[in-house]
């Protein structure tokens, strides 16, 4: 790679970084870091929509801000008013995410491919008291709000787009403002922001409850924990999961642009990190999977985070794509809890997921809840200011992750020498195949890094002799390769990169694979099929494919 960071290059060392971070003050919510960046960079571009052309100055948007919060203070949203948003990637999302920030209320983000069923369980969750909705979403609101006697008059809904009929318009309370707008009551650090739900990958998603203190700390640390300059950032991500959430907010924080994209696109992916000059962004490995192209090379890009990327591959993303690519690790519960540090460059490929972020202790225990060990397996907790507050309306599942003024992850990890932190598994995603414990991610590490696979997942199938047999789900780059040919790649690959006891016996090939609303696999449901069987699979050890006849397996 041509633009290796080494140590010797920088001025400030990872920990005098973490130090002046954690020295300086946060501003007193987001209304203030947006009031402090107006001041010192107040014509300069905040946003790019880039694909609906909807741009907007620092100076623009606070105006609007300003102008939507007097507005949505007027139609009665308070300090402490639930408010569901369910927008596309549109520039009404982050402006009506500031302006209820503002107000000291609290945005409940809701996913617009939701389904009558989860749509009405987000909203009666979080006790949702209005609504600002996208008009392609209002005839399915109104449909559950109806169904399921939701709690939600007319002029309780705020409508973005389209006819807004007996409801409010949003493009109508989002005039800009002539003056400032002084919510009623005053907004701190540790006022809720976000009931911002998981994913739910086993059942029914949780509501993590997070503070203002919560978002700005994100937006610091992942501004100014590189000590670097990032001029222009990627979200291309919809605003309704956190990571647009806080890319807008370190954009803010280092007076930068942020580029957004309409919806993800991994074939387009590498345009728009060439077209925008993008210095910053997180990069999905399945990027990697596309075909290589002669002018791969991203040169203006300076960091990219990649997650859980095979070691093996890792060195081959920074050599084709010419930038670091550096691994970090984060929950929706935590906000940024560790990352590789930019100078760290001979960590490409060791699998680490780097050092504590700062505001954040990590450690490693046992079931009892002591320290492991160096080296050993264990549960990471995490503790520092802003993590969540625990989930809304569930005091048991809160009681449970929070022990002891710490966050218990359910995520297995190990730590090095020198103080670097690697992820195993799940604790709740093993795979018990006779006395052997088989972290499912390890197994999926292997299978990805096959040039042949888009992705993968592992599952547990029950087995009489072991307890448990290792399933795997896999979905080709090229659906019409013939099956017989790539299972004997896979198994060879699994067995010259894994100990024989975490060698899959069963492969099912799928079109796609099922996946949450926050787009990752939902295992749950693969257990299901891996349990009633009755899909092709090949069956490794008995040589043949099981469910149809060989020949229908190809």
């Amino acid at each position: 790679m041509s633009r290796q960071i080494t140590l010797n290059q920088t001025v400030e060392t990872v920990p005098a970084r973490r130090l002046r971070i954690e020295s300086e003050p946060l501003p007193a919510n987001i209304a203030a870091l947006l009031d402090e960046a107006v001041a010192s960079a107040g014509e300069k571009t905040l946003w790019n929509f880039f694909e609906s052309e909807e741009q907007i100055s620092y100076r623009e948007a606070q105006r609007h801000v300003h102008g939507l919060a007097r507005s949505l203070s007027a139609i009665g949203i308070r300090k402490g008013t639930h408010v569901a948003v369910m927008l596309p990637n549109v520039a009404a999302f982050p402006l009506t995410w500031l302006a209820i920030g503002t107000i000291g209320a609290v945005m409940v983000p809701v996913n617009v491919g939701y389904q009558p069923r989860e749509l009405a369980y987000v909203l009666k969750d979080s006790e949702a008291e209005y609504v600002v909705v996208d008009h392609t979403c209002l005839a399915l609101l109104e449909g559950c709000i109806e169904k399921d006697a939701l709690p939600l008059a007319s002029d309780r809904i705020v409508v973005h787009g389209g006819t807004a009929g007996r409801h409010h318009d949003w493009h109508a309370l989002a005039r800009p403002a002539a003056g400032e707008f002084v919510p009623p009551e005053p907004v701190g650090l540790d006022d809720l922001l976000n009931i911002q739900y998981t994913s739910g990958t086993t059942g029914f998603p949780k509501g993590c409850m997070l503070t203002q203190r919560y978002w700005l700390t994100a937006g610091k640390v992942n501004a100014c924990r590189d000590g670097r300059r990032f001029e222009r950032i990627l979200a291309s991500t919809p605003f309704y999961y956190m990571d647009p959430q806080w890319l807008l907010l370190m954009t803010v924080f280092q007076r930068a642009t942020l580029f957004v994209a309409a919806r993800q696109s991994t074939s387009r992916f590498v345009q728009w990190l060439r077209a925008f000059e993008i210095q910053f962004c997180l990069f999905p490995f399945l990027v990697f999977k596309q075909p290589p192209a002669p002018d791969d090379a991203l040169t203006h890009l300076v960091r990219g985070n990649v997650y859980g990327v095979p070691k093996d591959v890792h060195a081959r993303i920074e050599e084709r794509f010419d930038f670091c690519a550096r691994e970090a690790f984060g929950m929706t519960e935590l906000g940024s809890a560790m990352f590789m540090p930019i100078e760290a460059t001979d960590m490409v490929g060791s699998g680490s997921c780097g050092v504590p972020s700062p505001f954040r202790e990590c450690e490693i225990v046992d079931p009892a809840g002591r320290q492991v060990p160096v080296g050993e397996v264990g549960e990471l907790r995490v503790r520092g200011p802003g993590i969540l507050v625990g989930y809304y309306n569930r005091p048991e599942a809160s009681a449970a992750a929070l022990r002891d003024g710490w966050f218990h992850t359910g995520d297995l990890f190990r730590q090095d020498k020198r103080g670097y932190f690697y992820i195993v598994g799940r604790q709740k995603d093993m795979i018990r195949r006779s006395s052997e414990n088989i972290a499912a991610r390890e197994v999926e590490s292997v299978l990805n890094g096959i040039p042949a696979v888009m992705e993968s997942a592992a599952v547990p199938v029950p087995d009489e002799t072991r307890g448990e047999e290792v399933k795997a789900y896999i979905v080709l780059k090229n659906a019409d390769a013939p099956k017989d040919e790539i299972i004997s790649e896979i198994v060879a690959t699994c067995q010259a990169q894994l100990a024989r006891f975490k060698v899959p016996r069963y492969f099912s090939f799928r079109e796609v694979l099922p996946k949450t609303p926050s787009l990752k696999v939902a295992k749950q449901s693969l257990l299901v099929s891996a349990r009633e069987a009755t899909e092709p699979t090949y069956d490794r050890v008995a040589g043949c494919w099981l469910g149809s006849t060989q020949e229908a397996a190809r």
